[in-house]
């Protein structure tokens, strides 16, 4: 079975003083860090989230299919709103925003319950809240620098979001080749369309600085960078550090 459909990655996560639970609905999977459990929250803040978005979709089928961006809605629930926003901003479809648009809409229902720490990660996509530095560890499939970069985030810039979508690596849908190609942005929705329309531009190593010129208009985004094979290539605010062994997030 595939590695990233497993999450092993999720093995790696270390935070001291830091309880980690998996909080599960239908295709919603959360990896969820915080001082203490909050599985059973998190999974109430799951269903309130994923109801008003199943009932926004069988209302608007188009919802789950387009690959291209919809029109503002300002009747549907914020989490579509955000999607639907990020969608527009990005050049996507609504549904690629999805599992950033979630992982943040929980990470905000749960920060009053967990002192202003905690991380939600959503295959791959994820919200960080911490008043100390995080490092999460990039992860690019079969490429050489997989497991031995991260991303060092500051408290200052928290609360914040990272997207990442790949063309080799999992089952999201991509039309490029990028083993990772991770978006940072205060929005989640946001972080995650642009991630998967950054991906979608690069078939080799050599629409690297193109696609990097493109990310950099798109307004919201703080930074972005993309690894095929053994190049990797970043723009804007994206502190890259050295890893231990087996990588940390």
């Amino acid at each position: 079975m595939n590695l990233f459909q497993e999450r092993r990655y999720r093995l790696k996560c270390r935070g001291r003083g830091l309880v980690s639970v998996t909080a599960k609905v239908k295709e919603t999977d959360l990896w969820i860090t915080a001082p203490r459990d909050l599985n059973q929250e998190a999974v109430e803040s799951i269903l309130r989230h994923r109801r008003g978005l199943e009932k926004y979709a069988s209302l608007h089928p188009q919802f789950l299919t387009s690959l291209t961006p919809l029109p503002p809605d300002p009747w549907a629930p914020p989490l579509v709103r955000a999607m639907l926003a990020a969608g527009n901003a990005a050049g996507t479809g609504p549904m690629a925003a999805v599992a950033g648009a979630l992982a943040q809409a929980v990470g905000k229902d749960l920060s009053p319950l967990a002192e202003g720490e905690v991380m939600v990660e959503n295959g791959g996509d994820l919200y960080l809240e911490s008043p100390r530095e995080v490092t999460v560890g990039l992860e690019a499939g079969d490429s050489p620098i997989s497991g031995r970069l991260g991303i060092s985030i500051s408290p200052e810039a928290m609360p914040l979001c990272l997207g990442t979508s790949s063309g080799t690596v999992g089952h999201s849908l991509s039309l490029g080749r990028a083993d990772a190609a991770t978006v940072k942005a205060a929005d989640g929705a946001l972080a995650d369309a642009a991630a998967t329309a950054l991906g979608n531009r690069v078939k080799s190593a050599g629409d690297l600085q193109e696609a990097l010129d493109w990310v950099s208009t798109v307004p919201g985004v703080l930074g972005a960078l993309i690894v095929v094979g053994r190049k990797l290539a970043a723009w804007g605010d994206m502190e890259l550090v050295p890893l231990g062994q087996g990588g940390r997030e």
